[in-house]
């Protein structure tokens, strides 16, 4: 059994994240030493370990839950998983998509600019919305 600091360090996973992790139920509270303060197992910092690379990948906090729970279940469902994944890699594509066309505006604006111009096209520009 180890202390808040050490399964925060063992895991990556920040102490008030974990503290609020606790708070959401998504992972179980710790048992208390004679100290009263928190004491986490190892199986407690896999947990963290799992939900810290689940949001690593964006997921958000109550897909997280949900892949925790598949990954707990006896009877793990793939097809769900894979639906999860699925969601989550559309949206980081439609973020690219907008990334790519927030490069293309920038570099459109800044190509419009000319060295030692007084009046800046691209402020311009950025005025006239």
């Amino acid at each position: 059994m180890i202390a808040i600091g050490e399964a925060s360090r063992q895991s990556g996973v920040g102490i008030e994240t974990i503290r609020f992790y606790e708070r959401e139920g998504v992972v179980p509270k710790p048992a208390r030493g004679a100290n009263n303060r928190r004491l986490y197992s190892a199986e407690a910092v896999g947990r963290l370990r799992y939900l810290k690379r689940c949001r690593d990948l964006g997921f958000s906090l109550a897909d997280a839950k949900t892949l925790l729970a598949l990954s707990d279940s006896r009877q793990e469902d793939c097809q769900s998983v894979r639906d999860l994944a699925r969601d989550r890699l559309s949206e980081v594509r439609a973020k690219l998509e907008d990334l790519s066309k927030l490069e293309s505006a920038l570099v459109e604006l800044m190509a419009n600019c000319a060295i030692g111009n007084v009046a800046c096209p691209m402020l311009s520009r950025l005025r006239a919305g």
